[in-house]
């Protein structure tokens, strides 16, 4: 038994969302705060917008990580409403994850 069950699905979606997001802020921070001239060019600018990138990327994994880890909830159609094709395409890709993972995975 698992003492984190809010962790337990998707985690490679939530290790890729943390992993671009320190990523992404040091890659910005060094941009802002670090001199970098190779050559007379100043390469600053192109780690705070790579960073950045890298850091609304990671949005991507937070989404996949939060949605696949909805298993309670009732369905749209239960709920009456007309589902989400964001929130589908979320649930399909995290789910997808979860199953190669598991089938992967070889326990102790």
């Amino acid at each position: 038994m698992s003492t984190c069950t809010g962790l337990s699905h998707c985690k490679v979606a939530l290790a890729f969302a943390v992993i671009f997001d320190l990523l992404g802020v040091v890659a910005l921070l060094v941009g802002v705060f670090v001199p970098l001239e190779v050559k007379g060019r100043d390469f600053g600018d192109l780690l705070v917008y790579t960073g950045a990138l890298m850091v609304l990327m990671s949005l991507g994994g937070w989404v996949m990580w939060y949605s696949g880890n909805i298993d309670g909830l009732a369905s749209s159609k239960e709920m009456g409403h007309i589902g989400n094709a964001v929130d589908r395409l979320a649930r399909t890709l995290s789910r997808k994850i979860r199953t190669r993972t598991v089938r992967g995975h070889r326990g102790p």
